[in-house]
């Protein structure tokens, strides 16, 4: 009988081994991202199902007592009373029942007759202002994630500099300050006193919406303040975390030993310390993304910005519960929508967060 060699039995369990790694990393990631998927899928059904509770825990029928507490500022069409009973539920109708009906509205965006915009029907009324506000919102937080991150490198690995003296305290103040008040101040200095650039709006209005030059720099000029409110604001706490997190890892024993091996300093801070101590902050994007939601109704509010906040804010004042109920769904399911993006990304760049979750 022929045995085989030991080092030929060794060679083979050799060659199996790096594809049961990538099978195994894959199952790894596959797993991780189904049980994220899952996580946020419950929590967006929860919204869900609290944006449909909260109206109808108030005490008697709900759409009855909307009704009436409308009328007292307004006098509502037939129509209108007909809108709001689709929403709310007709009286003596089964909750289980509503609670169908309101899954398939939602489905297929039906929220219901805006009050506020009457006869335009709410979903019409979001989408004319959701892409000012995803326009905003994504290009201020990637803007200050950057500015705050880069700032928060050259801070961290040069402690003590004058840089690092200046940028640290004044980015903590400046992150200490509510987004409104950073928006009061900058209409203040650049609207009234120096008159540079307008402090309402989203665009002239002698101008007719269109993808034309003379609209998109007024689109570029209105939105300057309402982006800088939002950046002054935020940028502090990315660099803030980011220099903390470089004057640990810049003590590091891998950062130390690519110093000896006569590395560039530029190479061993972006590449060595700054690519490991950037993690974290990949990490707290995902949790500051509701902050960031809500700073930014404050600012659209202030600066009269076109956007879901300013309609929020014409909904409340105008007693509009259907676009109200709408609003404070599609800003729940935005909120988790980025905070599963930030997370997979998460998952991506670090293989620690899937081994330890999976």
């Amino acid at each position: 009988m022929t045995v085989p060699a030991l080092g030929s039995v060794d060679a083979t369990a050799v060659e199996l081994r790096p594809g049961r790694r990538l099978r195994s990393a894959r199952l790894g990631t596959a797993r991780y991202f189904l049980r994220r998927l899952g996580f946020y899928a419950v929590a967006a059904a929860l919204a869900v199902t609290l944006n449909f509770l909260i109206p109808r825990l108030m005490p008697g029928d709900p759409a009855s007592a909307l009704i009436a507490q409308m009328q007292q500022k307004q006098t509502l069409s037939g129509d209108q009373v007909h809108a709001i009973y689709r929403l709310f539920g007709t009286p003596g109708e089964p909750l289980w029942d509503q609670y169908v009906t309101y899954l398939n509205q939602v489905l297929h965006f039906n929220f219901g007759i805006s009050v506020a915009y009457y006869p335009t029907p709410v979903w019409e009324v979001i989408r004319t202002g959701l892409p000012w506000t995803v326009g905003l919102v994504g290009l201020t937080s990637v803007l200050s994630f950057v500015l705050g991150t880069a700032a928060g490198v050259v801070s961290g690995s040069r402690v003590g500099s004058r840089f690092d003296s200046f940028m640290t305290p004044a980015s903590m103040f400046m992150g200490s300050l509510p987004f409104f008040w950073v928006a009061l101040i900058l209409v203040l200095v650049f609207g009234v006193q120096l008159s540079w650039l307008p402090t309402s709006g989203g665009y002239d209005g002698d101008m007719l919406p269109g993808f034309n030059g003379p609209f998109l720099a007024s689109v570029l000029q209105h939105g300057i303040l309402p982006a800088l409110t939002m950046v002054m604001a935020s940028v502090g706490g990315w660099l803030v975390g980011m220099r903390n997190m470089m004057v640990t890892t810049v003590s590091e024993d891998y950062v130390l030993l690519a110093r000896a091996k006569g590395l560039s300093k530029a190479r061993v801070m972006f590449q060595y310390a700054a690519r490991n101590a950037v993690l974290p902050s990949v990490a707290g994007f995902a949790l500051t993304i509701g902050t960031v939601v809500s700073g930014q109704l404050l600012v659209e509010i202030v600066f009269a910005y076109p956007g879901v906040g300013y309609l929020l804010y014409q909904a409340v004042s105008s007693v509009d519960y259907p676009l109200m109920q709408a609003l404070f769904l599609i800003v729940s399911l935005s909120v988790l929508a980025a905070n599963f993006i930030a997370d997979s990304v998460y998952g991506l760049i670090d293989p620690r967060a899937r081994e330890t979750r999976s």
